[in-house]
């Protein structure tokens, strides 16, 4: 129990210091969140879940910042702030842990995705002052909802599948 508040608390924090502190504050704080969550809370392997959400974060929303999506306070070379990138390996920290329970209701995941990949784009642009392209929250609660899906695909199965995917 203790682990799982540590967990969403590690994870509160890195969003709001991504959110708030941007790129600098942000992608340091992530990383030592994602440091002291590989030392003392990961499970074997599953720093391959961070780094497969940090490839997946900066094709997402690399992509959806190169089309337009996402208008920057802070212009860049980069089609995406370090802040916003650090966000999906933060998120992947709660996969095998916090987010562990969902796995196995897919329904309650895609809405889950849905709803709260959205909202969380939302809260953060407006803390932020980022201006997010109209059609921008509707992709994002698209793509989210598939992503639980597919992770509760991956990470719900029953019996001995479940057992395996859940260590991996």
């Amino acid at each position: 129990m203790h682990r799982t508040l540590f967990n969403l608390a590690a994870f509160q924090l890195g969003w709001f210091a991504c959110v708030l502190g941007g790129s600098l504050i942000g992608g340091s704080m992530v990383g030592l969140i994602i440091v002291a969550h590989l030392a003392g809370l990961a499970r074997p392997g599953e720093w391959r879940w961070l780094a497969g959400f940090a490839a997946l974060g900066l094709m997402v929303d690399g992509g959806l910042a190169l089309v337009g999506g996402f208008t920057f306070v802070e212009p860049s070379r980069l089609p995406l702030p370090l802040w916003l990138w650090a966000l999906w390996p933060l998120f992947a920290t709660l996969l095998k842990h916090s987010l562990d329970w969902l796995w196995c209701h897919r329904w309650l995941a895609m809405l889950g995705g849905a709803i709260g990949g959205p909202l969380s784009y939302l809260g953060g642009a407006q803390l932020a002052g980022v201006e997010l392209a109209p059609w921008l929250l509707p992709m994002e609660a698209l793509i989210w909802a598939l992503l639980c899906l597919w992770l509760s695909l991956r990470l719900g199965g029953t019996g001995a599948a479940a057992g395996l995917a859940r260590h991996d």
